[in-house]
């Protein structure tokens, strides 16, 4: 009997597999901090003998090599990926024994990337999953504009060809087991469910189901923003990642912290955005450790720009540095916990910013007050509709575009509150009068604002 377990990466939106038999197991497309790797492969009492990549990776940074130099596993990866390290190269048809009567077969399914390689799980010649990668997903594919411009349009209609292919290759019942499509920005859409089969996408999906010319339409007519740290991501994967270090960060005291801020560095509050709008280090930005840290800090810091970490507790911290690592921010330069008062040296206040709903928002238009919004969401978000007279900045562009923000008392919202609460953070730590909207969107036409929709401007 084979066993596949998920390995779940949530803050980035990414699945890893352990799959194997009763002695030896292989690992695909593993994160960074592969400890928890380690961990699962213990629990089972197997012996990692195989690691995997589908694909270069560009949305995290992998712990492949460094799993197959811990564990002794042969590193396949395949055969078309540029990269500068020793490696077993896998093609189109190669099989590899994984345990006693399983076996793993490389089927070449470009589009993602060029090289892009989905494997089959085989038990005595029979297909029992199939680990798609940035292939086939739930509902989905990958995306095909991440590795180059020129290159978007004929990765798109390989996507197409891939996905049939896995479809004619592989039995109905067969476990699609993709890496991406359960938040991660990798993905054309995201997963509306959490399991699927090659059965059930060759009912719903669009590349199972439309024409290559429809498909790639309506495909390329989806796509979102790209997250900056991607163009880090690739480059760092085809050199080979260093071996990640989780040990602690230096407790920073008020007086480091003050000095870092003052050389411009980014210090990070990761408390939620209610704790942080009552009293923080003025000049800090918000972050908060639930949400998607890795994803929005990654995409916002200057890349190489050293982070100081606060939280209210230790263990925040160590998560926080899990997270980051996994995109490539390797060490904070330093952290600090407990009160936020012993933040800020003696002498010297916390600073506040305002919070509010849609409804305090149109009681001030109501009232006149000098109000400008701003709409922080992305185009793909705001293209269903936006409050009247709103400026739109996404929040991965308002560092770069603050003087664009028009004079005036500044309510920032975005979907639901936590992007509002990094923009404003940014605001505030600029010197602007900022009030955070911590609602759902759906509440602004609850509140009696006045909406404009795409079609009522035709």
């Amino acid at each position: 009997m084979f066993f596949v377990d998920t390995l779940e990466t949530q803050g980035l939106g990414n699945r890893s597999y352990l799959a194997g038999g009763a002695d030896a197991a292989v690992v695909v497309d593993p994160p960074r901090d592969i400890d928890r790797v380690i961990a699962a492969a213990a629990r089972r009492g197997v012996r990692i003998a195989l690691v995997a990549e589908t694909h270069v990776h560009n949305d995290y940074v992998t712990g492949g090599l460094e799993l197959a130099r811990v564990t002794g596993a042969r590193y396949l990866v395949p055969a078309g990926a540029q990269v500068s390290f020793a490696r077993t190269p896998v093609a189109d048809g190669d099989t590899v024994t994984v345990d006693e009567g399983l076996a793993l077969r490389a089927m070449a399914t470009p589009g993602h990337t060029p090289h892009h390689t989905s494997y089959a799980l085989t038990e005595d010649g029979r297909g029992v999953a199939a680990f798609t990668g940035g292939s086939l997903l739930i509902g989905a594919v990958g995306r095909p504009d991440l590795v180059e411009p020129r290159l978007t349009e004929r990765l798109a209609r390989a996507q197409h060809a891939s996905a049939h292919r896995l479809a004619d290759e592989l039995d109905d019942e067969v476990p699609v087991l993709p890496t991406h499509g359960f938040g991660s920005f990798c993905s054309a859409s995201q997963a509306e469910g959490d399991a699927t089969t090659i059965g059930e996408e060759r009912r719903t999906n669009d590349a199972l189901t439309m024409d290559v010319d429809s498909f790639v339409a309506r495909l390329l007519a989806g796509l979102d923003d790209v997250p900056a740290y991607y163009a880090h991501m690739g480059p760092a994967n085809a050199a080979g990642p260093a071996p990640v270090d989780l040990t602690p960060p230096g407790q920073a005291d008020a007086e480091e912290i003050a000095s870092r801020l003052a050389a411009g560095e980014w210090v990070v509050d990761l408390r939620g955005r209610a704790a942080f709008a009552e009293g923080h280090v003025a000049g800090s930005l918000n972050f908060e450790g639930e949400g998607k840290l890795a994803t929005y800090l990654a995409w916002l810091i200057p890349w190489g720009k050293p982070v100081t970490l606060l939280a209210d507790t230790p263990e925040r911290i160590t998560d926080a540095q899990r997270e980051l690592a996994r995109v490539g921010i390797d060490r904070p330069a330093a952290a600090a916990t407990g009160d936020p008062a012993g933040w800020v040296r003696a002498g010297e206040q916390l600073a506040s910013l305002s919070r509010a709903r849609f409804a305090d928002l149109a009681d001030a238009r109501g009232r006149g007050d000098d109000v400008v919004v701003l709409d922080v969401r992305r185009d793909s978000e705001r293209a269903s509709g936006w409050v009247d007279g709103s400026v739109h900045i996404p929040v991965h562009e308002v560092r770069g575009r603050i003087g664009e923000v028009p004079d005036g008392v500044v309510w920032v919202h975005c979907a639901g509150g936590m992007r509002a609460a990094i923009a404003a953070s940014l605001l505030d730590a600029a010197g602007r009068d900022v009030v955070a909207v911590d609602d759902g969107f759906d509440a602004a036409t609850e509140a009696g604002l006045t909406l404009t929709r795409p079609d009522a401007t035709d």
